[in-house]
């Protein structure tokens, strides 16, 4: 029987299922040792490599994060959140309430969440934002490496942050959680390397 004898029925889009792995699922699931993933809406995702700069903007942002939430907070490097049933992200830097004995799984809120990006910003900007937007998360960084930015989200409504702020080198942050406190810039992204000719 050739192809041209078969009947190809074609199945309306709406009919065709996509499975959602729920978190149950996703943390039954071995993926190895060196495999980085996260469940972001029911979808696993690879995470992108630590290269140079993304690891040094994660290790000074962790630094600033530290010395500005003392020790009624903790911050979290790259640990899971539960944030609803079908996603667990894990990013750069989530700043929790209280202290790490506080929680018997993971934390399902954070006053702060800072993601470093170069290679992954539509990532941290869309599909990230709406899960930490659904989430209540009110105050979301992204410290955007090309650019050489804070990118600051706040006033999540439904899947979406309605306020976007921009603050440049020379300026400073203060948290929502700790608006006494103001937080460089420079403190948080990593040095931009002079060009070699």
């Amino acid at each position: 029987m050739t192809i041209s004898e078969v009947e190809i029925r074609r199945t309306p889009a709406e009919e065709v299922g996509v499975h959602r792995f729920t978190r149950e699922e996703y943390e039954q699931m071995d993926f190895g040792p060196d495999r980085r993933v996260e469940l972001l809406d029911g979808v696993i995702y690879d995470m992108s490599p630590h290269r140079g700069p993304h690891a040094k903007g994660i290790a000074k942002a962790n630094q600033a994060l530290i010395a500005a939430f003392g020790p009624e907070h903790h911050v979290r490097p790259q640990l899971p959140l539960a944030l609803g049933s079908h996603s667990l992200p894990e990013p750069d830097l989530a700043v929790i309430a209280g202290k790490p004995d506080d929680y018997e799984d993971h934390p399902s809120a954070a006053v702060l969440i800072v993601e470093v990006t170069d290679t992954s910003q539509h990532h941290d900007r869309k599909r990230k934002a709406r899960i930490y937007a659904r989430a209540g998360i009110a105050d979301y960084w992204i410290l955007n490496l090309r650019l050489d930015v804070v990118e600051v989200l706040r006033d999540p409504n439904g899947g979406l942050y309605r306020t976007r702020l921009v603050f440049y080198r020379g300026e400073t942050i203060p948290p929502l959680a700790r608006p006494e406190v103001s937080i460089a810039v420079d403190d948080l992204l990593p040095r931009k390397e002079a060009a070699v000719a």
